[in-house]
């Protein structure tokens, strides 16, 4: 009698072959992806859907920065190098709207638009049309660890203030024992260490431009953030903090490293997941830290696969698409992986499954994390563009790398706040006066 493993591979094929269609031509497609735990699950899980199709993939897996370098130098130059890429919700919109990337809205009835929510399709459409489908969606929360504020006597509160994220990571540093108080983004970049630094900023009352647009880095909110940012990972934060980005702070934490650690809600399913993390038991979590405001605490982002225009190979492209984002693929984790494991906040059913949310304790408070980040209304004061932890303009990408470079060094020690302030400020000044936003 054929085994349980063998008849659901079997199934899983069926569905492959009868949903994806293995294609008179086999294809070879390019994937361009970040090296991310759930996009390592991807990679694993593929050959699947290549054994059901005939297609082969052809995976060029990159840290994050290197990533968005590569994939945008492509697209602009519509150099072909890639059939599918992972993109967000900072590029799809404006991509699509650029022309730059295939339309996404012929996946079929049987993929299920609908299961999708709202903010998450809208996060990744322009003009009424779907131009990346969601891998997983994200907001951010604070974890920390439970065993070591239980054993100080320390009771985290429903919300967090950067006030004492600061006096509870004091209480908590231990480098003798090999834990540090906090363990917080310091790698440069838009998307590492401004994915933190942004939210703060906005709970400190700052923003990116006024209503003209004229750049506002060197105000006080901005100041006073950037301060306590530099001042908090100085005293309380892991050696060499200003070459941390998101996947390293995430492997201090699972090993036991960090106390507290304010990131993305898509992490949970790593830390949570015991072959994974040696704090799987002994974390909890809490809402993204806030300061004078509440407003844009924690960040609204989408990873996401698309296939630019400059692909020859859409029909293969669109297949692997609508099996790694469908809600096939996410009970496929489920049963292989763990349900921790599952893709996050993407499809309404993966909460509505009773596996998923029994098996994750997190799921509730993620899903009122992303359908509660609003990228239209994120700051104290009023702003010409939307966006929580980016600002949805061409522009931003190139002023956000240069202004989390002045950041990083400003954690390093190399500058100070002020002159990476003036720095980023004369930068944005620069950039916003020859793109013609300001004269």
């Amino acid at each position: 009698m054929p085994s349980p493993r063998f008849l659901r591979s079997a199934v899983i094929g069926l569905f492959a072959a009868s949903a994806f269609g293995s294609l008179a031509t086999a294809e070879e497609l390019t994937i361009a992806t970040v090296n991310n735990s759930d996009m390592i699950v991807m990679q694993k899980l593929s050959p699947q859907w290549e054994a059901a199709t005939g297609h082969t993939l052809n995976w060029v897996v990159l840290e994050e920065n290197v990533l968005r370098q590569r994939v945008t130098t492509d697209i602009a130059t519509n150099g072909g190098q890639f059939d599918i890429i992972t993109i967000g919700a900072y590029e799809a919109p404006i991509w699509g709207a650029a022309g730059w990337l295939k339309q996404l809205d012929d996946l079929g009835e049987d993929y299920d638009y609908g299961d999708i929510y709202e903010s998450v399709r809208n996060g990744l459409s322009a003009n009424g049309s779907l131009y990346a489908v969601p891998f997983y969606a994200e907001s951010s929360f604070t974890f920390y660890r439970k065993d070591l504020f239980d054993a100080a006597g320390i009771e985290m509160p429903d919300q967090i203030t950067y006030a004492q994220l600061a006096e509870y990571a004091a209480k908590l540093h231990d480098p003798d024992n090999g834990v540090y108080g906090t363990c917080q983004r310091g790698k440069a970049g838009w998307g590492e260490n401004m994915a933190f630094v942004g939210p703060m900023v906005n709970t400190f009352g700052g923003r990116w431009f006024d209503m003209d647009w004229n750049p506002q880095l060197d105000t006080q909110p901005w100041k006073d953030a950037l301060n306590y940012y530099v001042d908090l990972m100085n005293s309380y934060g892991p050696p060499g903090a200003s070459t941390n980005g998101h996947n390293e702070n995430r492997a201090l934490f699972a090993d036991g490293k960090c106390a507290t650690w304010v990131d993305a809600t898509s992490a949970a399913g790593f830390i949570y997941n015991p072959n994974e993390s040696t704090v799987a038991d002994k974390t909890d979590f809490t809402a993204a830290p806030i300061n004078v405001t509440d407003k844009g605490a924690g960040w609204f982002w989408a990873w996401a696969l698309a296939i630019p225009n400059s692909s020859a190979k859409e029909a293969a492209a669109k297949s692997f698409l609508k099996w790694s984002t469908s809600k096939e693929y996410v009970k496929l984790v489920g049963e292989t992986e763990g349900w921790v494991a599952a893709p996050p906040g993407t499809r309404k059913s993966t909460y509505a499954n009773e596996m998923y949310v029994s098996a994750a304790p997190f799921a509730q408070t993620v899903e009122a994390s992303i359908l509660a980040a609003n990228p239209a209304d994120a700051t104290l004061e009023p702003v010409p563009y939307t966006g929580v932890q980016f600002v949805a303009i061409p522009e931003f990408q190139g002023i956000g790398t240069y202004v989390g470079g002045q950041v990083s060094a400003a954690l390093a020690g190399t500058i100070s706040v002020d002159e990476a302030l003036a720095n980023s400020q004369a930068f944005a000044v620069r950039e916003m006066t020859k793109a013609g936003y300001i004269k």
